[in-house]
């Protein structure tokens, strides 16, 4: 056998290896080259094109809960509407703007070109209303008034009206049932600004760009149970928008019910009254300023005296709500917000402070009390009260002689008051106070009283009213010193001397403030709500109730109702003894007093009502009228500014609303069929299974039934108004920095 030699394999068998070796490297050349040309040469081509292909949302808006009344009478729902919207981005995507194409659609919607163009404009500082405040990136309705004609014009020439859509949704309606208002409290909607959704984004509700948004009143403060969640589609899709998977669905769930306190029949007579006591007001001369009283404003309150529970709020003047829906016009907007409109948009039952006029002389009565004066005491009520030859007058110079608290409540005598404050002021030591901590009586009880910050009621922005003790009078100094001292001259005009004057001792508490004070009269300022708490404590038997609109939160079907209880924040600093005999005092003047002459007829027997008159005089303004009153079940508080007396502008109304209450005709006979809330409501409306609510019908409110018929010869009895001084003098100047003068009255609307 012959062999081989071994070296005769090894040259075919390297070139083998050589060749394998040249086709592995040249692939991964190949494929090194490819990836290099895919990802650095083409890689931002193949990025923007990948990036096409994202996830798209969908979102279907969720049905906003209703707001129902205490009996289940829709205050404010949802109707299904054909909402005209725009695309911004695809306007902007036009050459021109998308300005013939809104041109073209405000032909076919009836309106005119630059309104239509007003309303997909952003809001910023400078852009007045008509505007978008919502995220440029949702379609921004144009309006909700449509008809189908319109729509179906729109759609069916698509190709006209690109970014323009016509669909039905549902839009928030404020009803008005019964012709009841109730704007100030509903408050309104506007669509959710980016601030917004970046600070609730971590909260546990946070905010969709679709999401409307309560700007004010009960759609504001239970914003977040009202709103419920809307429902997102999510769909992958393709650089070219073509969907090509469906990623995740989640429904819309809709919102929650409130229900609330309020009755929408006893709301549409309080607003009634409060109206038409304005009229009636803007016919009456007032002699002091040579014309007739301009009644500009007011405010009434109905609560439920045991619970804080508010049955009826009413402020003027008012607004239809409805006006905010679908976005709210530019002839709108400077309606309610302009020089002239006397800004119907404050709810001035809880934002409208004044001056309370002798409704304050409660505080003072319990102050006298806690400071060691006998309620039945004797207490001079003369003609007048001089300090340091500054004179303090009664009201038309009467003079009842030596009278007990409860009688100086009744016939609201100045000037009684003013000796008890005076008194309790030099026992303090005077401008000077002595050493330690002054008692201050007449400011410590007012705290009690909870004036000086706000009541807690289920509203935004309520405002805290003033006790203008001495922490205030240092602040207020402090404030305004520089001023006071730039502007003052010892011998300048009146106002000049003024703040000569308040510039060396502004901060000091001086008699005439005292004074002043203890009738509700200089720097003291109260609301309303303020008012109706209060005088419901001396009714229910001390306790200061916060007030409550919202009375149950019930989920979308029904099954879940959370109802939201009284809450108390303290208690009226005077024992059982004392109430009951305040309490008869302020029947007294319903029987005999102040409020007497436009009481007559009432059932006082059967139904006791209590009250208090006050007439606030403002500086600059004509005087404002005030009226608190309380049964065992309701306290109603009435004020109107410029509208004179407390008992001539407000009685006659007030006593209508208890009328219509009780259901007391005109001879004084009860009729409880016809009564209102001859008591105050207990249970909730009925819920179905399927979460709506069976509410029974409102009927139309006749304005002629239970109206107060005033007895024949009845005249008004004297409704003190506060002191007043005579002008500064050379010879009393020095008197006046000695012992204080009578603040400037002045009227705050916030």
């Amino acid at each position: 056998m012959t062999n081989i030699p071994e070296t005769g394999r090894t040259p075919r068998v390297q070139i083998r290896l050589v060749v394998i070796q040249i086709l592995v490297f040249s692939l991964l050349g190949t494929l090194g080259s490819r990836l290099w040309y895919l990802q650095i040469r083409e890689g931002a081509q193949y990025q923007k094109e990948a990036s096409g292909n994202h996830v798209q949302q969908v979102v279907q808006p969720a049905v906003r809960g209703d707001i129902l009344d205490a009996r289940g009478v829709p205050l404010a729902d949802n109707e299904t509407k054909l909402v005209v919207s725009a695309s911004r981005t695809d306007l902007l995507k036009m050459k021109d703007g998308g300005k013939a194409v809104l041109t073209k659609l405000a032909g076919v919607l009836g309106m005119k070109p630059q309104d239509v163009m007003d309303k997909v404009r952003l809001c910023d500082a400078k852009t007045p209303q008509p505007c978008w405040n919502g995220s440029p990136y949702q379609p921004i309705p144009i309006t909700d008034e449509a008809t189908p004609r319109q729509a179906l014009q729109i759609r069916e020439r698509s190709e006209d009206f690109p970014g323009i859509t016509a669909e039905p949704e549902a839009v928030r309606r404020y009803p008005s049932p019964g012709d009841s208002n109730t704007a100030q409290v509903l408050g309104y909607l506007s669509p959710v600004t980016d601030q917004e959704i970046q600070q609730a984004k971590n909260t546990d509700s946070p905010y969709l760009r679709s999401d409307m948004v309560g700007r004010s009143g009960l759609e504001r403060q239970y914003d977040a149970v009202l709103r419920g969640k809307a429902g997102v589609t999510r769909y992958e899709v393709d650089n070219l928008g073509r969907v090509i998977g469906k990623a995740k669905s989640d429904a819309a769930e809709p919102g929650s019910k409130l229900v609330t306190s309020i009755d929408a029949r006893v709301q549409r007579v309080a607003e009634y009254e409060l109206d038409r006591a304005m009229k009636v007001a803007r016919t009456q001369f007032d002699k002091n300023t040579g014309e007739n009283y301009k009644a500009d404003s007011g405010a009434v309150v109905v609560m439920e005296a045991k619970t804080g529970r508010v049955v009826a709020m009413a402020s003027a003047p008012t607004y239809d709500p409805n006006v905010w829906v679908g976005g709210i016009s530019a002839k709108d907007y400077k309606k309610l917000t302009g020089k002239d409109s006397d800004y119907p948009l404050l709810n001035r039952a809880i934002q409208g402070q004044s001056a309370p006029g002798s409704t304050f002389k409660v505080v003072s009565t319990a102050a006298a009390i806690q400071a060691g004066y006998d309620f039945d005491g004797h207490y001079p009520c003369t003609s007048s009260y001089s300090v340091g030859g500054q004179v303090f007058k009664n009201f038309e110079g009467e003079n009842f002689g030596p009278i007990s608290l409860g009688r100086a409540l009744e016939v609201s005598c100045d000037t009684v008051f003013y000796g008890l404050a005076d008194n309790e002021w030099k026992k303090d030591g005077g401008i000077n106070p002595k050493k330690g901590q002054p008692k201050d009586w007449f400011f410590k009880t007012a705290h009690q009283f909870g004036l000086g910050k706000p009541t807690g009621i289920d509203l935004p922005n309520e405002v805290s009213g003033r006790v203008p003790d001495r922490e205030w009078k240092q602040k207020y100094w402090e404030a305004n010193k520089d001023a006071w001292c730039k502007t003052g001259k010892k011998d300048g005009s009146y106002v000049e001397k003024i703040a000569y004057e308040n510039c060396l001792e502004g901060n000091k508490m001086r008699e005439g403030d005292e004074i002043n004070y203890s009738i509700g009269q200089g720097d003291t300022l109260l609301t309303p709500i303020q008012e109706a708490v209060m005088y419901s404590a001396i009714s229910n038997g001390g306790t200061l109730w916060d007030p409550t609109i919202g009375k149950a939160i019930v989920s979308p079907d029904g099954k879940k109702v959370t109802e939201i209880k009284p809450k108390s924040h303290g208690r009226l600093p005077i024992d059982a003894k004392t109430r009951d005999v305040m309490e008869e005092a302020l029947a007294g003047v319903v029987t005999r007093g102040t409020a007497a002459w436009k009481f007559g007829g009432w059932p006082q027997d059967k139904i006791p009502l209590h009250a208090k008159t006050g007439t606030a005089e403002v500086y600059g303004k004509q005087t404002t009228s005030w009226l608190a009153t309380f049964s065992k079940d309701y306290a109603v508080v009435m004020t109107i500014a410029q509208a004179g007396t407390g008992s001539g502008a407000s009685g006659e109304a007030v006593h209508n609303i208890y009328n219509a209450l009780y259901g007391v005709q005109s001879d004084g006979s009860i009729d409880k069929k016809k009564a209102l809330l001859y008591t105050p409501q207990q249970g909730l409306p009925k819920i179905q299974p399927d979460g709506s609510i069976v509410a029974p019908k409102i009927e139309k409110f006749d304005p002629n039934a239970n109206q107060a018929s005033p007895s024949p010869g009845q005249t008004a009895p004297t409704d003190n108004p506060p002191a007043t001084a005579p002008s500064p003098t050379a010879s009393n100047r020095d008197t006046r920095r000695r012992t204080g003068r009578p603040k400037k009255r002045r009227r705050i609307l916030t």
